[in-house]
């Protein structure tokens, strides 16, 4: 083992005010200011002339995750003494994961009945039996049931079932449920949030936070690019929780990656292929998503037979040992597009748990737009991978120039 794990999250810390952290985006989206990093060079810019900063004939990819309203909210029912009910704590259930099916889409879909890995609040005060939550405008009743043992993570398994089968999961998640946006914006989601909180470009449902990145987007700054000749192709990459989960271990040994459902086509791989398998990432989770496809294309290689199960991407996978000369990107890619041939597939569903830290080779992705990242996380990490070690300089430079930081805040073009 290399001495990835042995990295230490503290000397990733710098101190980010809480004046600093946007509580809201600006208006327009894409009127947020734009630092691009040419090889160590800065420009201040702003996000509208983005296509200015892209290579003609290049390739952008971007996620095209939808965020969910992912936060449930329950009011407990106690019987009283003389036999009448009353209204007890209050559980919020926080979908992670579908369960049952494990298909996003099927359970999406589901009528009547589903399952899924869920965070609960309040967890303590729910010790049996069943929640339910009337929705008298979709006519039926929600009920809730939880598996008593938790998972590792914390995380229950929770039943969902409903008495109106004309109505599905999604119609009611989307009747019920509230939008989660991130802890450390310290307010309760509002009506903009609904809006502002998806890119315009989201299609596929099932992130609980968004890939933020793509905030800064609009139809003109997209229009700009295609103008430029810059080349765009999606992927799915479902952002879990875990994207929030602090770094607690001093080293990085200790920390434990989540797992995300990704989603790639047939022809993103062709389309990178054509462009040297080169890419410019789009947020943190599409460069997660193609940094896997690499080793995917490895597990593609040693097993043609391999199931889409088999396609996971361990946290410590690119740094374990391995017998050199590893296959070239270009031979990983090909062995994919030749496994999606073998298997009758247009695309892949697989995970990934994949960490980039400090240390890490880029097989695919030689341009990122990324937002600027909270001290000491996993995505402060990965920037300090794909910037050679010059986060600091970066960082250093937005906060002296008055850039907004987290999810709401201005973003950077990195080139190196």
């Amino acid at each position: 083992m290399t001495d990835a794990k042995k990295i230490s999250i503290s000397d990733f810390h710098y101190e980010l005010p809480d004046e600093r952290i946007a509580r809201f985006p600006v208006s327009p989206r894409d009127h947020s200011r734009l630092l691009v990093c040419d090889n160590g060079t800065i420009t201040d810019s702003h996000f509208y002339s983005l296509a200015d900063f892209l290579e003609p004939g290049s390739l952008m990819v971007m996620n095209n995750t939808r965020v969910i309203r992912a936060r449930l909210f329950f009011r407990k029912r106690n019987m009283a003494d003389d036999g009448t009910w009353t209204d007890g704590a209050l559980i919020e259930i926080f979908l992670l994961e579908p369960n049952q099916p494990a298909d996003y889409e099927q359970s999406f879909a589901s009528r009547g009945l589903c399952t899924w890995q869920c965070m609960v609040g309040n967890s303590k005060k729910w010790k049996e039996g069943e929640l339910l939550l009337s929705l008298p405008d979709l006519g039926l009743t929600l009920s809730a049931r939880r598996l008593q043992q938790p998972a590792p993570d914390g995380s229950y398994a929770v039943t969902f079932s409903w008495d109106n089968p004309q109505v599905s999961f999604a119609d009611i998640i989307q009747a019920s449920g509230q939008l989660p946006i991130p802890p450390y914006l310290k307010r309760e989601t509002q009506q903009s949030d609904l809006t502002t909180y998806q890119t315009v470009y989201s299609k596929v449902k099932g992130s609980v936070a968004a890939p933020t990145a793509g905030l800064h987007f609009t139809p003109e700054v997209l229009a700009a690019c295609d103008a430029r000749g810059v080349e765009r192709q999606e992927l799915t990459l479902h952002v879990g929780a875990g994207t929030f989960k602090p770094v607690k271990s001093a080293d990085m040994g200790g920390h434990v990656m989540h797992s995300e459902h990704v989603c790639v086509s047939r022809h993103l791989l062709e389309r990178l292929l054509a462009h040297g398998c080169k890419a410019t990432a789009v947020g943190t989770t599409s460069v997660r998503t193609l940094e896997s496809l690499y080793y995917m294309g490895l597990h593609a290689i040693a097993n043609p037979d391999c199931t889409e199960e088999q396609m996971h991407v361990s946290q410590w996978e690119p740094y374990d040992d391995c017998q050199e000369p590893r296959p070239t990107t270009e031979q990983a890619l090909t062995a994919l597009v030749d496994w999606l041939d073998a298997h009758d597939l247009d695309r892949m569903h697989a995970s990934t748990q994949i960490i980039i830290e400090p240390g890490y080779e880029f097989h695919i992705v030689d341009r990122l737009i990324t937002n600027f990242h909270q001290p000491q996380s996993t995505l402060l990490l990965l920037v300090s991978a794909f910037t050679k070690g010059q986060w600091r300089q970066i960082y250093q430079h937005a906060l002296t120039h008055g850039y907004r930081f987290l999810s709401y805040g201005d973003s950077s073009l990195l080139k190196f």
